[in-house]
């Protein structure tokens, strides 16, 4: 079994062949997909692919840091009047990103924190997207620390020594397509690493691994993932699949 721990089935580039693209990556054993939210735009999509493959995709809540803005405030309540309405698997996705825009640096941090607050009272994993942002995100989290907080670092592409830290943290390294990059240098922070810390995931249609690179991704591409996984590791295909899945069905808090 191969779990796709984060992934934006929903989304208008998939509205042409979403079945297919579906069946495609149960093919290649992929059984479970997680859906982090967006924005206030996005909840009806997620939530309808979630109701149309029930016990296969689960909806996460929250807002995204690039959808922080001016009317943040008005993007919480939303998220909170869905918490308050129904349970997800987990609040995401959630952080800082640095990558396309500072303006909203502040107004991200207090949006970031905030959920946290919200997952920590309601028992759930966070999923955290820290786009050249890892050490400020990783500051917010010791202001926050609590026995509850704990969750996913999507698309982890940093050091060693970030990866360390983020594990202290309690907190699982979501490793999708960058791995295969030729010049990221993922591959030989991931030869140090641990399996038992490490989740996977695609951000479909985002981050394509090679030989996709620059195309559209897609959930079934989580087993390239694996498979360079597993040649970094010198083990197993099927050892990656069954760690890494474990490790999905328990900070989603679901039964193996």
């Amino acid at each position: 079994m191969l779990i796709d721990t984060h992934t934006h089935l929903y989304l208008d580039k998939f509205s042409e062949d979403r079945g297919e693209v579906i069946e495609r990556a149960k093919n290649e054993g992929v059984q479970k997909f997680f859906l982090p939210n967006i924005d206030s735009e996005s909840i009806d999509d997620m939530l309808k692919l979630e109701a149309n493959y029930k016990d296969e995709f689960y909806a996460m809540m929250g807002l995204h840091p690039c959808s922080v803005k001016e009317n943040f405030k008005s993007e919480l309540a939303i998220v909170k009047e869905w918490l308050d309405k129904r349970s997800f698997c987990a609040i995401g996705e959630i952080g800082i990103d640095l990558y396309w825009d500072k303006t909203f640096l502040k107004e991200q941090v207090k949006a970031f924190e905030q959920q946290i607050d919200w997952a920590i009272e309601l028992d759930v994993p966070i999923v955290i997207h820290s786009r050249e942002s890892t050490k400020e995100v990783i500051e917010v989290l010791e202001n926050c620390k609590h026995d509850k907080l704990r969750g996913i670092f999507h698309c982890f592409g940093g050091s060693i020594e970030e990866a360390e830290k983020i594990i202290e943290q309690g907190f699982y390294l979501g490793i999708g397509g960058v791995l295969t990059f030729k010049k990221a240098g993922l591959d030989k922070t991931m030869e140090h690493i641990a399996l038992d810390h490490v989740v996977l995931e695609t951000d479909a249609p985002f981050l394509a691994p090679s030989p996709f690179r620059g195309k559209r991704n897609e959930s079934a591409y989580v087993k390239l993932v694996a498979e360079k996984l597993a040649a970094i590791k010198e083990i197993p295909f099927e050892e990656v699949a069954k760690i890494t899945s474990s490790n999905a069905l328990k900070i989603f808090q679901m039964e193996e």
